[in-house]
């Protein structure tokens, strides 16, 4: 059985398209997100799926499951679809995030107001204590603390170029660009 995030992990906040994204991370254990819309730390403890007006009555605009992140990889759309060889984006490159055992929350989020969601962060402690996306974003202290730990990541995997990422506090232009800003959320763009 899987467990459920600690208070301190890191989760992402990820938007699945349609129901069949959903049975691709239970079943075959991942998720796929666009390189070039990607968010720009992945390296996360859990993914949170966001499920849109596409998953009909009583399951649409929530949140209602998670899994613990194994690792991730770099590779392309027509690796993770061969029987789509023809697919207009075959050959853009995508993060392949390995997925453990997905959880169901002991009471879906709902999104409130917020419907049109793709990535953002926050943490376990958040997560579990919801009431609606909105509880999910982070807020002032709590954004040092949570830049730290993207930071951190992103050194760890060394691939992101943290070297290159900026002290915090940032100026609310690039907080958008992490996810921080307002609200907690940005958008990304398109992740057919």
């Amino acid at each position: 059985m899987s467990a459920l995030p600690a208070p301190n992990d890191l989760v992402l906040v990820a938007f699945l398209p349609l129901p069949r994204d959903l049975e691709i991370a239970r079943v075959l254990g991942w998720y796929r997100i666009p390189l070039l819309t990607s968010p720009r730390v992945v390296a996360v403890d859990y993914l949170a799926f966001y499920q849109p007006a596409s998953f009909g009555e009583g399951h649409k605009w929530c949140i209602e499951f998670v899994a613990p992140v194994k690792g991730h990889e770099l590779t392309s759309r027509r690796q993770l679809f061969k029987e789509e060889p023809d697919h207009p984006r075959a050959d853009e490159e995508y993060f392949k995030l390995g997925l453990g055992p997905m959880q169901e929350l002991p009471r879906p989020i709902p999104a409130g107001d917020w419907k049109r969601i793709t990535f953002f962060y926050t943490t376990g402690e958040r997560l579990l204590n919801a009431k609606t996306i909105d509880d999910l974003s982070i807020h002032d202290e709590e954004r040092q603390i949570l830049w730290h730990a993207l930071r951190e990541r992103a050194r760890q995997a060394q691939q992101y170029g943290a070297e290159k990422l900026p002290e915090f506090p940032l100026d609310p232009e690039l907080l958008a660009l992490f996810g921080l800003h307002g609200n907690g959320v940005v958008y990304f763009g398109d992740l057919t």
